[in-house]
């Protein structure tokens, strides 16, 4: 499926509780057994709505275009802000150090984008109200000059220091942070920071 094809499709959810739907597709929301959220199942139900299988590798979604959800929060004035920053792919320190920015998979996933927001009134909450279905495309974007430079950051880090060296403060609208279960974790990846996330969503222009 081309970007434009998906991109109409999805508008069309901009207003709906795909929480309905979760059920529909066969996505759990909650485990039976310990009776917490499922974190990704929001991602999920756009997944199977636009016929996607689960994706977990480093190449983008559809080939050329990367599918991603993210979390929208109200603050006490009422403006919507991002909730969390976006993972956005799996730091694998030799490639990253092997490979200069134009051959990353971090610009792989930001070169051509489709970011899907839904708004959370909670922590736990059964509804996904979807708010805004945005299009990027990081070379027509004035911030890849310093997200290229994030990326370069962290490859110098690796090359000189070693993986251990990474630090969540580096970078200035691409981090490296740890993923997985545990603070303890050694698996890092790259995110986008709120800031790149509200100029995906154009968030920054309101």
């Amino acid at each position: 499926m081309e970007r434009q094809e998906a991109y109409k499709k999805l508008k069309q959810l901009e207003g709906q509780d795909l929480f309905e739907k979760a059920a529909l597709y066969g996505v759990t929301v909650w485990n039976p057994k310990t009776g917490k959220q499922n974190k990704g199942w929001f991602g999920h139900v756009v997944e199977h709505y636009l016929g996607l299988p689960r994706n977990s590798s480093q190449s983008p979604n559809f080939g050329s275009w990367e599918l991603k959800t993210t979390s929208l929060k109200k603050i006490k004035n009422g403006i919507l802000v991002p909730k969390e920053t976006l993972a956005v792919t799996m730091i694998d320190p030799y490639e990253v150090a092997l490979k200069p920015f134009q051959e990353s998979h971090l610009l792989s996933k930001l070169k051509k984008m489709i970011l899907v927001s839904r708004i959370v009134e909670g922590k736990f909450e059964n509804s996904g109200l979807v708010h805004t279905v945005s299009t990027f495309t990081l070379v027509e974007n004035n911030v890849m000059e310093q997200i290229q430079s994030d990326y370069e950051l962290v490859r110098s880090s690796i090359k000189t220091h070693g993986f251990e060296s990474l630090t969540g403060k580096m970078g200035i609208l691409v981090q490296p942070r740890t993923k997985g279960p545990g603070h303890g974790s050694n698996s890092r990846a790259f995110y986008a920071r709120k800031n790149l996330v509200k100029m995906i969503l154009g968030l920054d222009k309101g």
